[in-house]
Parts: C-alpha cells; sequence; structure tokens
C-alpha cells in the first residue's frame, strides 16, 4: 500500500479540490507547477501528469495548449478530475505497474510531471521501479520533472527518499540531471526541505 493510501484511505479528492480552491478564491497563485511546465516544452507538447490527483496541473497545461494524459491510483482524486474535465484523459494505474500501451495510451511524451510529493507518498521500496517506469514513458530527448519534500517540514509522511536517491535512481533509468530548483517558481536550489528537479531521457 502507498503512503499516500495509508495517509488518505483513498477518501480525500474533494477536500484536496476544496483546498486549491479555497487558495485560489484567497487571491494564491496556484499554477505555478503548469507554468513552470510550460516553460521547458512549447506548446502543443504532449504532456503525462503522473499522480494527477484532482487534475489542477494538467486541467491547467490542456487549457495552454498542451495534448495531456493524467494518471493516478486515487478514484477520489480522479472523480473530482473527470467531473472538472470530462473530456480529457484520465487513468487509474499504480505508477510502479504502469505500462502506457495496457491503458490504451501510447508512449513518447515530450515531459511527465510529478508534482504534489509523488516520490515520498509511493510505497515503499518501489521508487526505483516508478522512475524506470515513468523514464521509459519518455521520448528520447524527454523531461522527467519532479518536485517534493525532503523534510518534515515539507511532507505530510515522514520523509523517505534524499536527492542523492532519487538522482540515483534516475541514472540507473537512463535519466541525466539537467536543473534543479528550489520552487516551482525556478527559483535556485541551496540545499532546504524541497525541490524540483529536471531529468532528460
Amino acid at each position: 500500500m502507498s503512503r499516500w493510501s495509508e495517509l488518505t484511505g483513498g477518501r480525500s479528492g474533494q477536500d484536496y479540490a476544496e483546498r486549491f480552491a479555497a487558495l485560489a478564491r484567497g487571491g494564491k497563485d496556484v499554477h505555478g507547477e503548469a507554468r513552470f511546465c510550460a516553460a521547458l516544452v512549447p506548446a502543443g507538447a504532449r504532456v503525462l501528469d503522473a499522480g494527477c490527483g484532482t487534475g489542477r496541473v494538467m486541467i491547467r497545461l490542456a487549457e495552454l495548449g498542451y495534448d495531456c494524459v493524467g494518471v493516478d491510483m486515487d478514484a477520489s482524486m480522479l472523480a473530482v478530475a473527470r467531473e472538472q474535465a470530462p473530456g480529457l484523459p484520465w487513468f487509474q494505474a499504480d505508477l510502479a505497474r504502469f505500462e502506457p500501451e495496457r491503458l490504451g495510451i501510447a508512449p513518447g511524451f515530450e515531459l511527465v510531471v510529478a508534482a504534489g510529493n509523488i516520490f515520498p507518498l509511493l510505497a515503499a521500496g518501489t521508487e526505483a521501479t516508478v522512475v524506470e517506469r515513468l523514464s521509459a514513458a519518455l521520448r528520447p530527448d524527454g523531461l522527467l520533472v519532479a518536485g517534493f519534500g525532503l523534510d518534515a517540514s515539507h511532507l505530510p509522511v515522514p520523509p523517505s527518499i534524499t536527492l542523492p536517491e532519487y538522482d540515483g535512481h534516475c541514472a540507473e533509468a537512463g535519466l541525466t540531471l539537467v536543473d534543479r530548483f528550489a520552487t516551482w517558481d525556478a527559483d535556485p536550489y541551496e540545499g532546504g526541505g524541497y525541490a524540483v528537479s529536471v531529468h532528460r531521457r
């Protein structure tokens, strides 16, 4: 079982969506991840939102003209995504067992984005497998972007993966580090409890 499932019981979709809706109503920018991704690949590019949740990032990218596919294992999160954007392709799948072709999804994505603490919330011991699966979904020269917390103040669960460990999994999957930032606003990473990493296949 994933740490996310243990944390939420698979019933957090509406609450999660409402949290971000409240931030948006309060004037907060909730589209930093989509803006970050849009700076990496041109409009029209194929994007896989791995661990798409309620679809906040993917829906915004689709509005910006990207060809998006969303995958998540949490049915309650996907229910919200499908309600908000019924015309977009949403798939329920465990990223540790993700095989695009078996879901009818063509591989060859130009960008895979894993936002929202995906890696620290995976089932223990599956991190390397998930990196491998996401790398395989990329076209040659494609990018994997992942942002996640590294310490207790940035995570709802105890920290479970370090940057060296993550970089090691990426290297084993044929990915090379391109850049690393402290936020989705592309602030320079100088250490700290949160990192956004960009790797290229």
